[in-house]
């Protein structure tokens, strides 16, 4: 809320400031709280994290850019689609599907590039470690294997195959999307 405390401790701050995005973002109170913590438009100073889940992402960031850029607004946007992706299977487990999180990546990249925008980073929790926390990728993590090495205390992480897996994939999408990096 524009008018909350969390907004008006953190407008006195020099460093860098992350806001998170979710489905129910207001782009007008969004853009008063970008303004407030940031009155001197400066490069640098305010991260928008998309968290807006494959099913919410085309509807609502392609809107959010156009308006903020209008505004001619500097912010560095990052995606984040871990948060916005998480379920309970039909065991109750918290999980992720690969395939879900490596889709959201795909269309905040292609709403990015059709919107002359600039994505500039992911947000993506994983292990180096052979867990099995989400679902799919190359090992084919499915419901009857999840719990196998489901060691999560909190959120579940993408394994070390499927975090090399999605950079791989990744960095096909912005061989195609010419980014200039």
């Amino acid at each position: 809320s524009i008018n909350g405390s969390h907004v008006e401790f953190v407008s006195g701050i020099e460093n860098p400031i992350g806001i998170k995005i979710g489905p129910s973002v207001n782009s007008d109170e969004l853009i008063d709280i970008i303004k407030k913590i940031n009155p001197k438009n400066e490069k640098g100073k305010i991260i928008l994290i998309a968290r807006l889940g494959v099913k919410n992402i085309e509807n609502i960031l392609p809107g959010l850019i156009n308006k903020i850029k209008a505004l001619s607004l500097n912010v560095l946007w990052i995606c984040d689609p871990m948060h916005g992706n998480t379920f309970k299977n039909d065991q109750g487990i918290k999980t992720r599907h690969f395939n879900t999180i490596l889709k959201e990546l795909e269309l905040y990249m292609n709403i990015h590039k059709s919107s002359n925008s600039f994505p500039g980073g992911i947000h993506i929790e994983f292990t180096s470690e052979n867990v099995t926390e989400c679902l799919g990728g190359f090992q084919n993590i499915d419901d009857n294997t999840l719990m196998n090495r489901y060691e999560t205390a909190c959120d579940p992480r993408l394994n070390n195959q499927q975090s090399l897996e999605l950079i791989f994939k990744l960095n096909d999408l912005m061989n195609k999307g010419n980014y200039d990096i």
